[in-house]
């Protein structure tokens, strides 16, 4: 079983009951923070002293507090993670349950297992830790459900969900353009943007900008 193990999880009650199964499995190590960017100074310092984890657990939604901080979110903290030790395990245990947002957790993230919380979840959680350990891949919780082969989502770029952000928050044409501008994102010209607008509201089968949106947040794009 796994030796060190990190718990990344701001609510008490969920992170005794995640510590009590790791316990239960004979972690000998085992380590909470409620701040995201606690756990990357965790990980940094472990691997500095060449005691490095074995995995993280982590939510993906912390509620922001009194504590100014610069990883504010469960996929900023596995993303920095990555670039520092992109060989740790990891598993995401949370309540969200947007299938685009999970695909992306396994695609784009590496992550190793994604444990939806709900009635059975500490079982699901003790499931999939074992299943981690013996190098299973893209374990799923039961009341999960969906072919990660599936291509209806999976064709949807980083640079489009950022458009849709954009929209969401009342942004035009030009204001998106100024946006990608000064955040380096290419292309920037109000043409390709509209362009790119056109061919989503064509996916998704969107009359308008509103409808598109409205489909986005159905979906979990924004």
């Amino acid at each position: 079983m796994f030796k060190k193990v990190l718990v990344a999880e701001d609510l008490d009650s969920i992170s005794l009951a995640v510590i009590q199964v790791l316990e239960e499995l004979n972690v000998s190590t085992i380590h909470h923070v409620k701040y995201c960017d606690d756990g990357l100074i965790k990980i940094k310092k472990a691997l500095h002293e060449n005691e490095p984890y074995d995995l993280l657990i982590s939510d993906l939604s912390f509620k922001s507090d009194h504590r100014k901080t610069t990883l504010s979110s469960g996929e900023e903290l596995i993303e920095a993670v990555n670039g520092v030790q992109n060989n740790l395990k990891k598993i995401v245990f949370s309540i969200e349950d947007k299938n685009f947002r999970i695909k992306s957790l396994f695609n784009d993230f590496g992550i190793n297992a994604y444990v939806s919380k709900g009635r059975n979840s500490i079982t699901e959680l003790r499931n999939a830790i074992e299943a981690v350990y013996r190098n299973e891949e893209r374990i799923l919780s039961s009341d999960l459900s969906f072919n990660f082969n599936d291509k209806t989502l999976i064709e949807i770029e980083s640079y489009d969900i950022s458009i849709l952000k954009l929209l969401s928050r009342g942004y035009i044409l030009e204001s998106i353009s100024k946006e990608f501008k000064e955040l380096s994102i290419t292309p920037n010209g109000t043409s390709s943007i509209e362009k790119r607008i056109n061919k989503l509201k064509i996916y998704f089968k969107a009359n308008n900008n509103v409808h598109l949106i409205a489909i986005a947040k159905d979906f979990g794009l924004v």
